[in-house]
């Protein structure tokens, strides 16, 4: 039986980005038995960001205090993400979206069996592309490269299926305690943050049954 992984994560946090991979490189150090099923929950780090979103240098001088601040803390991220093999192209980024769209988005690759695709493309084209992931045309362009049928994610993002249920899933992530992403369920065990892909590794062999990763 495979183990189930809850990702709960943003497509503006850095963070979650880095976290992913590392739980990738977690789940490529497992036996080939094992097998790992993930399932992508959503968070807003800004649940009051207007649809249109803002302009990233302005939303980030009013959260940090200063430009300064803000240019510091991404070039820490830049170099984290040097390490990982991930690159965060801050200086392309104009715009702080808002993600409920891009989460609806994700609601609906679940269901066509595209979330992993469909995640990555939507990091990949915020952190390296600079794409503002609240513009519908960025949203049925990335989803075209999912693999999703055009025609229907156009219909999909003008209407409003599945708006009631991502609402309930993001309310059902704070009532369980989720402050802060990335956050990993792996079976029964929560794991808090970017950490290693040694302590996810860990947390998916206990999983698993299997005993932790130092001990194999």
């Amino acid at each position: 039986m495979p183990i189930e992984v809850t990702v709960v994560s943003d497509f503006i946090c850095p963070w979650c980005l880095i976290g992913e991979r590392r739980l990738r490189k977690a789940i490529a150090t497992l036996p080939g038995e094992i097998k790992v099923e993930l399932a992508f929950r959503p968070f807003e780090l800004n649940p009051d960001m207007p649809p249109e979103g803002r302009d990233r240098t302005a939303y980030r001088v009013a959260k940090f205090g200063s430009l300064e601040r803000s240019m510091a803390m991404d070039a820490q991220i830049v170099a984290i993400g040097q390490a990982e093999g991930i690159a965060f192209n801050y200086d392309k980024i104009a715009r702080t979206p808002s993600t409920f769209a891009a989460h609806r988005l994700m609601w609906l690759a679940a269901r066509e069996r595209k979330p992993e695709t469909l995640a990555d493309l939507l990091f990949a084209a915020y952190f390296n592309e600079g794409q503002d992931l609240g513009s519908r045309s960025v949203l049925l362009a990335v989803a075209a490269r999912a693999g999703l049928a055009p025609a229907r994610v156009e219909a999909f993002l003008d209407g409003d299926e599945g708006v009631a249920d991502v609402r309930a899933l993001e309310m059902q992530a704070y009532q369980a305690g989720v402050s802060g992403v990335p956050y990993f369920q792996v079976g029964g065990f929560g794991v808090v943050g970017a950490q290693s892909p040694e302590i996810l590794a860990d947390a998916l062999r206990r999983a698993a049954g299997i005993g932790n990763a130092s001990a194999a």
